[in-house]
């Protein structure tokens, strides 16, 4: 029987949306990855009564290990170790040694600010050494400890991990959590299970879902395999999980995939158009520079997001205004005059700016209209012109009305000249479209 497991964040700051919530999606991928399911995430607020309905719904649910993150601070509504230990019929102990190692970390701050109430700290510093009797402790990378509380003698239930809220110190944490017998104990029954993940450009999540039942008419038993699709970025993400004896069932959903569509199907190793550009660029080697309107830099935002990409990303303008236009890309103000902002023939004259001024071997030219508003009957909100360009001449262009919000159409936008510049290298050229 599969391993189960639920997820409980604490934090009114998370519940009420001022923090958004990072630890439950990367916990679910860890345990994803140790073949456990994941039964549910739960959010709650510091309030005793909260975390305790939370732990009971996931007991009720027969899951094998519950993970907390958050509430394990020095301040009296940091509430998780105490109730972890009432749920699991464990008295609270002091552990004078991890008070000890607690006090260590915090002797260098105490230096730092002399003036500290130093009886307030170490009444903190105690109280995040009070912990369920019988716990595993794992080592602090911070000041709060993490716990593995098992359930008492006396009752049945899961087996409950306890860690810090700041992702840093949970993600240190987490394989040392998994390393303890208790872990293991609890989770035997995980199941060893491959992921695979392909991507597609260019194609509607409608169209996906009809491949995926067309293909199983045909004799695929996709029963054997789990398939999720997502919309991402403006691309397709199907992303499969199967246990090992299922492999040549994805072989044949992967082909069947790939038949269909073609170079749509950019990705069949998980890779994203951002892996590939910069694997492209690194490996030309090809220098680029960017010249962004709408997207106001987020498309070198992404080309510079890897370490390295300094070998290959010269710069960037943000031209947003016209006037940006014309004194840092370069552009004709006659041409803006007559074409307007909005059009192919900016975003040319963008691209072929950037590469001019900066020196480029590609340049990218961005333009377009975000919103909300903006807007024309001609070019209404989401209406981007994009451009790729090389010092011989070779070059894609691209105008499109893009879906979403402002965000959306931004991110969607580099997302478009991301694949433009990869076809680009990859030697296509004079592919003007609309969309």
């Amino acid at each position: 029987m599969t391993a189960r497991a639920g997820v409980v964040i604490t934090g009114t700051e998370v519940l009420s949306g001022i923090i958004t919530d990072r630890n439950g999606p990367w916990l679910s991928e860890r345990l994803r990855e140790a073949g456990i399911d994941l039964e549910s995430i739960v959010i709650v607020g510091d309030r005793r009564e909260d975390m305790l309905s939370a732990l009971e719904y996931l007991a009720g649910e027969k899951v094998d290990v519950v993970v907390t993150s958050g509430g394990l601070g020095p301040t009296a509504d940091d509430l998780t170790a105490e109730v972890v230990g009432e749920f699991q019929g464990r008295p609270m102990v002091l552990d004078e040694p991890l008070e000890e190692r607690i006090a260590e970390i915090l002797r260098p701050l105490m230096e730092r600010f002399p003036n500290l109430d130093h009886e307030a700290v170490r009444i903190s510093n105690r109280k995040q050494a009070v912990i369920p009797d019988g716990s595993t402790v794992i080592e602090p990378v911070g000041t709060a400890p993490g716990l593995v509380v098992p359930p008492g003698d006396e009752l049945g239930g899961p087996t409950i991990v306890v860690l810090p809220g700041p992702p840093r110190e949970l993600h240190a944490m987490w394989r040392a959590a998994v390393d303890t017998q208790p872990f293991r104990r609890a989770t035997r029954g995980a199941v060893t299970y491959e992921t695979r993940v392909m991507r597609l450009f260019g194609i509607p999540e409608s169209e996906i879902a009809a491949d995926l039942r067309a293909i199983e008419e045909e004799g695929v038993d996709l029963s054997r395999l789990e398939i999720t699709t997502c919309l991402r970025r403006g691309e397709i993400e199907v992303a499969t999980r199967f246990e090992p004896r299922a492999a040549k069932t994805y072989a044949k959903l992967e082909q069947a995939i790939a038949e269909r569509h073609g170079e749509i199907l950019y990705s069949r190793d998980g890779s994203t158009i951002d892996d590939q550009v910069a694997e492209l660029l690194a490996d030309g080697p090809h220098t680029i520079a960017t010249a962004e309107s709408c997207t106001g830099g987020l498309l070198a935002v992404r080309l510079t997001d890897r370490a390295g990409s300094s070998a290959y990303v010269l710069g960037g303008l943000v031209t947003y205004s016209n006037e940006a236009k014309v004194a840092l890309a370069g552009v004709d103000p006659a041409l803006i005059e007559r074409v307007g902002a909005v059009s192919v023939e900016v975003a040319e004259a963008m691209a072929d700016g950037a590469i001019s001024r900066l020196g480029a071997e590609l340049g990218v030219g961005i333009t377009g209209i975000a919103g909300p508003d903006g807007g024309t009957e001609d070019k209404p909100v989401g209406t981007v012109c994009v451009s790729v360009a090389n010092r011989d001449g070779a070059r894609l262009t691209r105008r499109m009305r893009l879906p979403g919000n402002r965000a959306d159409i931004r991110d969607r936008s580099a997302t478009v000249a991301l694949h433009l510049v990869r076809r680009l290298l990859l030697g296509e050229s004079d592919a003007a479209a609309e969309a």
